[in-house]
């Protein structure tokens, strides 16, 4: 066993190698993956570690806090034959914690009102119930183009550069349960709910976090968050536990104390450079870019944990944000995620040069749960057809931009500048708005009935005459 000491039960003197956060260590007998292992150096200091592959007789060992320090004949190792687990509690909102749901605010440890298992539990397919209901972020672009659906996955696709981190916060700032309509397109009054955030960041900088925490407070948001942290100079195998105690302390409000959870991951291609940097240390063979192989399952196994079921009141909705290196959305990380998901908003850096803010590019972006949450007392009979016109107009604008790099503006018909006044009005009423701006479902679709008054009447076939008829007023000064 090279030199190893088995102690008594699953307690092993001395390990057979140390590779970055990994140690490997014989005479384990029955080890069991994802097992937490108590790791004690010479200086009796003790790191705690899982199990990420067993053998007969072998374990490898990561270790959450780095292998610094340890050597190969002193260091003891004690298998729990436990799985990690969490205290998870309602007092935990308004506060600020690490990876390992530890709180760094400076305040006590919430009393634990139970100890969850951090990998979740597997929500029976048969037990879901299908999102229906929207939820209001206060941002025009997705509300009315892009809805969020409760219990759904929505991931942001962002860039180097790009104000995901202001989207995000503005977002969790915002974010509401949606007020249903009656059939007159009038709002009834809100229910009565229990709606919390969980944020979660991974591989973050340290003026990124003071902001968000700032953020929070400022606007008095931070009651309703509960914050875990992970900074940019923390341990990687840290930066995979994140998301999962934040998804572990969504599920016991969502499924035992029937609130509906926004649970927003950020950023993501953090978590997977996390992945991809400890299967290079395995020694295992890489996929597309250096990723592993199974990237795909192990991402799902947090999207999944999403969701609504039946016998609870409660739900959680993920947001999940991450920067496509080059902007390139056929990269591993937004590719995989976009398959999970149902759909993505996606920032354009055309947009953002143009100082619009959110630089939310409506034509790429897409919310697959949308159609089932909105429409006539959910929302207002005519949503699902506004938003098909104002796609369907400014995915033209497009086309005629094109059209008069090539030839000019002044050679298009008199139709054609309308419309392409349409789009500059569309990214700057709509599209745009500040960033302390929050806007009711309302107000975003009346600024959207408005600027289809910027076009005949005649070009609006997305939208039943009725609906013309109420709300349509045809403005022939689009300026």
């Amino acid at each position: 066993m090279m030199g190893n000491k088995l102690l008594g039960g699953k307690e092993v003197l001395g390990i057979n190698r140390l590779e970055g956060p990994l140690l490997v260590v014989e005479g384990v007998g029955l080890a069991a993956y994802d097992e937490i292992v108590e790791v004690r150096g010479s200086d009796g200091q003790v790191r705690l570690g899982k199990v990420l592959e067993v053998s007969e007789e072998t374990a490898v060992v990561e270790v959450f806090s780095g292998t610094s320090g340890l050597s190969v004949d002193a260091t003891t190792v004690r298998f729990t034959g436990k799985t990690m687990e969490i205290p998870v509690s309602e007092e935990m909102l308004g506060r600020v914690f690490n990876s390992l749901a530890e709180p760094i605010d400076g305040l006590p440890q919430p009393i634990a009102e139970k100890y969850a298992d951090i990998n979740g539990q597997v929500i029976n397919p048969t037990a879901r119930v299908y999102p229906e209901e929207y939820l209001q972020t206060g941002i025009s672009a997705i509300d009315v183009m892009n809805t969020l659906v409760v219990g759904q996955k929505l991931p942001v696709f962002s860039g180097a550069g790009l104000p995901h981190d202001r989207l995000v916060a503005q977002i969790v700032r915002q974010a509401k349960i949606g007020r249903p309509f009656n059939g007159d397109g009038n709002v009834i009054a809100e229910r009565p709910e229990k709606f919390s955030i969980i944020f979660a960041s991974m591989g973050v900088k340290h003026d990124v976090a003071a902001f968000f925490r700032e953020e929070f407070s400022r606007s008095g948001a931070l009651g309703r968050v509960a914050m875990f942290l992970n900074m940019a100079d923390d341990p990687a195998i840290e930066r995979l536990l994140t998301p999962r105690a934040a998804l572990t302390l969504a599920e016991f409000l969502a499924f035992e104390k029937g609130h509906d959870v926004l649970v927003v991951l950020l950023d993501m291609t953090n978590y997977c450079e996390a992945l991809r940097q400890i299967s290079n240390k395995r020694g295992e063979v890489p996929a597309r870019k250096g990723f592993p192989g199974y990237m795909y399952s192990d991402l799902a196994s947090l999207y999944e944990r999403t969701g609504r079921t039946k016998g609870s009141r409660g739900s959680i909705t993920q947001l999940p944000a991450l920067t496509m290196p080059n902007d390139d959305i056929t990269h591993p990380v937004p590719d995989l995620t976009g398959y999970i998901t149902e759909g993505q908003i996606v920032l354009g850096r055309s947009l953002f040069q143009q100082d619009v803010y959110p630089p939310i590019s409506v034509l790429p972006s897409l919310s697959r749960l949308m159609k089932d949450g909105i429409g006539n007392e959910k929302t207002r009979a005519d949503h699902p057809h506004l938003a098909s016109q104002l796609y369907a107009a400014y995915a033209h604008v497009q086309d005629l931009r094109s059209l008069a790099a090539v030839i000019g503006e002044d050679e298009l018909a008199v139709l054609d500048q309308r419309y392409l006044k349409f789009g500059q009005a569309f990214e700057r009423r709509f599209l745009n708005q500040a960033y302390n701006e929050e806007r009711s479902l309302e107000r975003s679709m009346q600024i959207g009935w408005e600027l289809l008054g910027y076009l005949p009447r005649e070009e609006l076939i997305r939208l039943s005459p009725e609906e013309l008829d109420r709300y349509y007023q045809e403005n022939h000064d689009p300026a």
